[in-house]
């Protein structure tokens, strides 16, 4: 356990509390090397539009980032830790490291992490096929000797496996384990995570963010209640670590105030389950659903290429771009939705955030 409490305890409560993480873009030049100013102003962006912390090195930030032949992992770990740390927040900031691959390469990544300083490891479970759920688990051990553990439900379509209920009644009772993404995008395998936490003897010790982009709101408004042993146990989804919030993150944050404000009452405004549906209409959009999320990031680029976040729409493979019709699509949107805009806000910020004076 000792890993768990190398946090800072700032660091600790706010992830217990809930928080918005977005999961960080990458930024890249026209030759798709990295673009530096462009990265570091994205990290800048999210600190200053309130968010709790960022997510970095994850599905967002391009999983190409560790090809030998690209070799983006530690530049682009290190230059958002570095970012952060010169920002000097007086406040906490979680910083979140996306780890993949077999046991060993895990282990590295994890390592890495934390030699720079990031306080979790988001542990995908995609793209091991060969290993069944109980090495799984196991391997998640292994990442919570090295640095404290961010769970992570990776939904099929992007790579991610459907897990057992029992893969994550084994996983919830791993003492490094402190977090858990869920992002099946599916309701059902959603209250399977949530039940067996709830069902668990550390139901009060892992925090539940929604990875579910197409179902934020009411999962952070969602009391999961479920009779166990006899009695009634309520478990509540506190945060999200999302790609959706990657973009218009201050209206994003904001948003997270008023569900946080309207939790303890006894009802939902009726305009917020409104804007549920709405924010879901903007992801489908900005996910490109309609081509089983093959303009996902390019999605999300365009918005911050619009706002000069990024000096292009470029991914490390030029075939990911935007599918036919979601350029289109996305100018709908932000006509239809301007009010979850915040390009005011970036356009008075952005010169200093991109001063690398």
């Amino acid at each position: 356990m000792g890993h768990a409490l190398d946090l800072p305890a700032g660091v600790r409560q706010l992830l217990a509390k809930g928080t918005v993480i977005p999961a960080h873009p990458l930024a890249l030049t026209q030759r798709r090397t990295l673009d530096r100013r462009h990265q570091r102003a994205l990290t800048r962006y999210y600190a200053a539009a309130g968010a709790g912390g960022v997510a970095v090195g994850v599905h967002t930030t391009q999983f190409q980032i560790r090809e030998p032949s690209i070799n983006l992992l530690q530049p682009v770990l290190e230059l958002a830790a570095e970012t952060i740390d010169q920002m000097a927040l007086a406040r906490p900031f979680i910083k979140v490291a996306g780890i993949v691959g077999p046991t060993a390469q895990a282990v590295s990544e994890a390592q890495l992490a934390k030699s720079l300083g990031y306080h979790l490891g988001l542990l995908s479970m995609g793209g091991l096929s060969n290993l069944d759920e109980t090495a799984l688990i196991e391997r998640t051990r292994r990442i919570g000797e090295v640095i404290p553990v961010f769970g992570f439900y990776l939904q099929p379509a992007v790579g991610g496996r459907v897990l057992s209920r029992r893969f994550w009644e084994e996983v919830v009772e791993i003492p490094t384990l402190l977090a858990i993404k869920i992002a099946p995008f599916d309701r059902y395998r959603t209250l399977e995570v949530v039940r067996a936490l709830a069902a668990s003897s550390r139901s009060s010790q892992v925090a539940l963010y929604t990875g579910n982009d197409d179902h934020i709101v009411v999962d952070l408004l969602t009391p999961y209640r479920f009779w166990i042993d006899g009695r009634w146990v309520e478990q509540r989804i506190v945060g999200g670590l999302l790609g959706h919030w990657a973009v218009w993150t201050k209206r994003a944050v904001e948003l997270f105030e008023r569900v946080q404000e309207i939790i303890g009452q006894e009802n939902i405004p009726r305009n917020l389950l409104t804007e549920a549906a709405e924010i879901t209409a903007m992801n489908a959009i900005l996910f490109d659903v309609a081509h089983n999320f093959q303009g996902s990031i390019a999605g999300i680029h365009e918005i911050l290429y619009r706002q000069g976040l990024l000096a292009g729409t470029w991914c490390l493979d030029p075939e990911d771009r935007l599918s036919p019709g979601q350029m289109e699509d996305i100018v709908g949107v932000m006509e239809q939705f301007e009010s979850y805009r915040d390009d005011a806000f970036v356009a008075k910020h952005l010169a200093s955030w991109l001063d690398d004076g």
